[in-house]
């Protein structure tokens, strides 16, 4: 491991932190397949953002996967998806982890799609600090591209990274949030609907 991704040791990783205040309910563990995919989106009461300094936004909270609101976002609705155990790069993933990251990332851009009305978005992975991670625990963005994009002042790599970013506001990120759970919740129904159809 390079000297320059040992920054943040996993005790402050500010990603475990919202990780252990969003775990996974133990049901989903040993439940099917169908409740698992409903227990995986917290409940609005169970999503309370202040569980954690700064704020955090969840939409999921799987056995393997975390995803929530980046607090800098680059645009409206930028979401970020991770593991929920502390892996620096995705070459330290698993197996069953990248499965289940797999797994969520088109749900989860479907879900930003529906929420935001902007069809066109970036999934951006960095791994490692030149390469723009900021946060060394492994995450995907999920970032919505709308027609009209705010100036960027500079076009250089770091759009990526720190680029220019505004605070996400709470009473925004609540809402955002509250909406891509319900659409999460509906899309985690039609998919488990659609198996029963196929077993049929």
């Amino acid at each position: 491991m390079n000297e320059a991704d040992l920054h943040y040791p996993p005790d402050v990783c500010p990603f475990c932190t919202i990780a252990a205040a969003f775990p996974c309910p133990e049901n989903a563990l040993w439940s099917s397949r169908k409740e698992a995919l409903a227990t995986s989106v917290p409940s609005e009461d169970e999503a309370d953002h202040e569980k954690t300094s700064p704020s955090s936004f969840v939409v999921l909270r799987s056995k393997d996967v975390v995803a929530f609101l980046d607090i800098l976002p680059m645009t409206g609705g930028h979401l970020l998806v991770t593991t929920r155990e502390h892996k620096v790069k995705v070459a330290d993933m698993g197996a069953t982890e990248s499965r289940e990251i797999g797994f969520w990332l088109p749900i989860l851009a479907r879900t930003v799609a529906k929420v935001t009305g902007v069809t066109d978005y970036n999934i951006v992975q960095n791994n490692g600090a030149r390469a723009a991670q900021v946060v060394p625990h492994v995450h995907f963005h999920i970032i919505p591209r709308p027609e009209t994009m705010p100036e960027i002042k500079s076009k250089s790599w770091t759009m990526f990274g720190r680029g220019q970013r505004d605070d996400l506001d709470d009473e925004e990120g609540a809402r955002i949030a509250s909406e891509m759970r319900k659409v999460l919740r509906d899309e985690a129904e039609r998919m488990s609907s659609s198996e029963r159809e196929a077993k049929l």
